[in-house]
């Protein structure tokens, strides 16, 4: 491992690594971030969530492999995604049908949906949560480290980071639980509640030994049994 990849990116699995970016602001709740890099067969690498492009992360980046595909999972995590397609306009650039028509700034190259494209689907899964009010997320699983990756779905804040009335709504919202957990506000959100049974269905089938998620502490090992318990208010 080169100096600029310890410095910048985590090992979390076999051709799999992770990099926390800044911390971000959403109604003055912090929101700290995360990034994933998944090696694909080709050598090409697969970023999803991108955080901010800092030097070192370029650098760390090209320690690893061409980046080819730049995901955003869902519509609220865009924040730093034109900057990604601007410096590596080589790349295929994917995300959400609601995401295509916020930022049409951004040139995107195809839009997400529950079949793989044929670029990553020997490699990586998805599987699209729908019924959901507030965004439509794709949630993905990394096949060799058996990692289910979820964006805001499932997130654990540190309750240290909040204080007045900022930590009451937090922690009803679930944000602190003891364990990773689906926010309330996600959870009411749901309207169709037939449409995302079915969609959580599909990902509690994955052989899931982790589950990475953008806002919150990964859980290594055990993952389908977790995914169980953070799900077991919507299928009984």
């Amino acid at each position: 491992m080169g100096e600029n990849e310890a410095a910048m990116l985590d090992v979390f699995g076999p051709d799999i690594w992770i990099a926390d970016g800044p911390e971000t602001q959403t109604a003055g709740f912090p929101y700290p971030t995360r990034m994933a890099l998944i090696r694909l067969a080709d050598g090409g690498l697969f970023v999803w969530s991108p955080v901010a492009l800092t030097p070192d992360l370029r650098a760390a980046l090209a320690t690893l492999g061409p980046v080819r595909h730049i995901v955003a999972p869902n519509s609220l995590h865009d924040l730093w995604l034109a900057d990604w397609a601007r410096e590596f306009p080589d790349a295929a650039v994917w995300g959400p049908p609601a995401l295509r028509a916020k930022r049409r700034d951004i040139a995107f190259d195809g839009v997400l949906d529950d079949a793989p494209d044929p670029a990553w689907a020997d490699r990586i899964d998805q599987a699209v949560m729908r019924g959901n009010l507030i965004t439509t997320e794709i949630v993905f699983f990394h096949r060799q480290s058996r990692t289910v990756l979820f964006t805001d779905l499932i997130q654990q804040h540190d309750p240290a980071r909040f204080s007045g009335w900022r930590a009451v709504v937090a922690r009803l919202d679930l944000m602190t639980a003891p364990e990773p957990a689906v926010p309330r506000k996600f959870r009411v959100a749901f309207l169709d509640r037939a449409a995302a049974r079915d969609s959580v269905r599909r990902v509690l089938a994955w052989p899931a030994n982790n589950v990475l998620m953008a806002h919150g502490t990964p859980v290594r090992g055990q993952g389908a049994a977790f995914l169980r318990r953070a799900f077991a208010w919507l299928t009984g």
